[in-house]
C-alpha cells in the first residue's frame, strides 16, 4: 500500500509519524509525500489551541476530499478529546492516544491493511531519511502530572510513561546506521523521562552518547525546572549540541503564578547565567503566551522587560487563545483580541532584534553545520541550509551537484541575512574542489 502521513502541532507527534513510517515500512508499504497518491491516510491531530483544533478538523476534510478512496486513520489529541466529533467527519478509524503505539496494529486488523514482508525495505533507508530528512525526533515518554491552567495536552496525554534506555538506544542507532545524523529526544513532557522508572533524563542522554554513534543529539522542550544539578556536564560531549529550549510563557510573576507553572522569573534568569556561564556557546530559546487571561499592562510590560533582559536566541510566540476543559478558559478578564495582537507585534520585534544581536555574537566563528536543504539561487548555484550544534540556522552557495546534503562541514558564519532569520556563511574547507561556497 501507499501511505501518507500527516502531523500537526508538536515534534512529539513528527516522532510519532516517524515510528510508524519505519513500522509501515517494514511491513512493505510505501510511504508517499503525497496523500493523492495514497491508499492509507494517517493523520495525527493536534488540540493545543481552538485553531489547532480548526486545523485539525480542516485537515481531515481536505485529506477525505483529495481522496475520497483512501482509508482514513485519525489519530492525536484532537481525535482524543474530540472523538465523536472526529468520527463523525468521515474517518474510517480513530485511534485515541492511550493506543498510539499499537497504531498500525489496530489498522491492519480493523482496516485490512495487506502485509507484504517480501517487499520490505528493514533494514535499508528509513522513510523519512527518503524524504529528506537529516534529523530525526524519537519520542522517549508521553504524559505530564503537571497541570499548567493553559494546557490541554496532559488531559488528551494522560498519566507519564517512559519507553525504555534500551528501545531509545536500539531506535537511534537504527536511525544513524540508515543515515540519520541527528536524534531530537522528544516527549509531552521530556524533563519528567524516567519518573516511572526510577532515573532521570539525563541517564538517558549518558546512554546515548556511550552506546550509540549519532553525531549529534539534541534534546526538545524541556521545562526549566526539571533540569538536575551538573546537567551542564553533559555539553562537555561535543556531541550534545548546545541548544536548549526552556519555556518561559511568561515573564511576570503574578501571570505565572496563574499559569501554575513551576518556575518563577528570578530562578530562570539564575539558570540562564549559570547555563551560558558553564557552557560559553549555549543558545537559549524559549515559548511565550501573550494576553493570558487576566494580563494587566503592568504584567505585560514587566514580562517584556524580563524577557529582553534574558536576550533569548529565538522566541515562539503565541498569542493566548482560550480551550476549552482547562482553567485558563473559565478565568476572568480576558484580554481583548486587539491588545493580543499590538503586543504580540511588540514582542516579535524584540524577539527579532534578540535573534539577530545573538547570530552577530558568532560572526567570523568556523562552526561545523549539518546541512539540510538546498534551493535554486539566482546566479544557477544552490543556496544550502543548516544548522550548527547551537541550533543558529546557516545558509551558504554551493556549485550544481555539490552533494552538501546530510553532511556536517565547518562553514564561517560572515553576516546576519537581511531577513534576519539565518546567518550567511562560507566554506571553510570540503574534500571536493567543485563545491565551493562563497557569497
Amino acid at each position: 500500500m501507499r501511505v501518507n502521513l500527516k502531523a500537526l502541532g508538536c515534534r512529539l507527534n513528527e516522532a510519532e509519524l516517524e515510528t510508524w513510517a519505519r513500522q509501515l515500512q517494514r511491513e512493505g508499504h510505501r510511504i508517499v509525500d503525497d496523500s493523492e497518491e495514497a491508499d492509507l491516510v494517517v493523520l495525527n491531530s493536534c488540540a493545543v489551541t481552538q485553531e489547532a483544533v480548526r486545523k485539525s478538523r480542516h485537515l481531515i476534510r481536505r485529506a477525505a476530499r483529495e481522496n475520497p478512496k483512501a482509508k482514513l486513520v485519525l489519530s492525536g489529541c484532537y481525535a482524543t478529546l474530540n472523538r465523536e466529533e472526529a468520527e463523525g467527519l468521515g474517518v474510517d478509524l480513530v485511534v485515541a492516544n492511550e493506543n498510539k503505539a499499537q497504531l498500525i496494529d489496530i489498522a491492519r486488523d480493523e482496516l485490512e491493511l495487506p502485509v507484504m514482508p517480501a517487499f520490505s525495505t528493514d533494514p535499508g533507508e528509513s522513510a523519512l531519511f527518503r524524504l529528506g530528512r537529516q534529523r530525526a525526533f524519537i519520542k522517549v515518554q508521553d504524559g505530564c502530572r503537571y497541570r499548567c491552567t493553559f494546557c490541554i495536552v496532559t488531559v488528551a496525554r494522560g498519566e507519564e510513561r517512559s519507553r525504555s534506555i534500551d528501545d531509545i538506544v536500539a531506535e537511534i542507532d537504527d536511525l544513524h546506521a540508515q543515515g540519520i545524523q541527528e536524534a531530537v529526544l522528544t516527549g509531552v513532557h521530556l524533563g519528567g523521562y524516567g519518573s516511572d522508572l526510577g532515573y532521570g533524563l539525563d541517564r538517558l542522554i549518558r546512554a546515548v552518547l556511550e552506546r550509540t554513534g549519532i553525531p549529534r543529539l539534541r534534546l526538545g522542550s524541556l521545562e526549566p525546572w526539571d533540569l538536575p544539578d551538573a546537567f551542564s556536564e553533559l555539553f562537555e560531549n561535543p556531541r550534545f549540541m548546545p541548544h536548549l529550549h526552556l519555556p518561559l510563557q511568561s515573564g511576570s510573576d503574578s501571570v505565572l503564578k496563574r499559569m501554575a507553572r513551576r518556575c518563577k522569573t528570578a530562578d530562570f534568569a539564575r539558570l540562564v547565567e549559570q547555563l551560558r556561564k558553564d557552557v560559553p556557546d549555549i543558545n537559549i530559546t524559549t515559548d511565550v503566551i501573550v494576553g493570558f487571561p487576566g494580563e494587566t499592562e503592568a504584567e505585560w510590560q514587566a514580562s517584556l522587560a524580563f524577557i529582553e533582559s534574558i536576550a533569548f536566541g529565538h522566541i515562539h510566540i503565541f498569542a493566548y487563545s482560550p480551550r476549552s476543559g482547562t482553567k485558563a478558559a473559565e478565568m476572568p478578564a480576558h484580554v481583548p483580541a486587539e491588545l493580543k495582537k499590538a503586543r504580540s507585534r511588540a514582542l516579535h520585534e524584540v524577539s527579532e532584534r534578540l535573534k539577530r544581536a545573538n547570530f552577530e555574537r558568532f560572526l567570523g566563528r568556523a562552526l561545523p553545520v549539518l546541512w539540510e536543504t538546498e534551493k535554486a539561487a539566482q546566479d544557477h548555484r544552490l543556496e544550502v541550509f543548516g544548522y550548527t550544534p547551537n541550533y543558529l540556522r546557516v545558509a551558504a552557495r554551493a556549485e550544481p551537484g555539490c552533494a552538501l546534503g546530510n553532511r556536517i562541514t565547518p562553514a564561517r558564519l560572515m553576516a546576519v541575512a537581511d531577513s534576519g532569520d539565518h546567518v550567511l556563511a562560507e566554506s571553510v574547507s570540503d574534500s571536493s574542489p567543485s563545491c565551493p561556497s562563497r557569497r
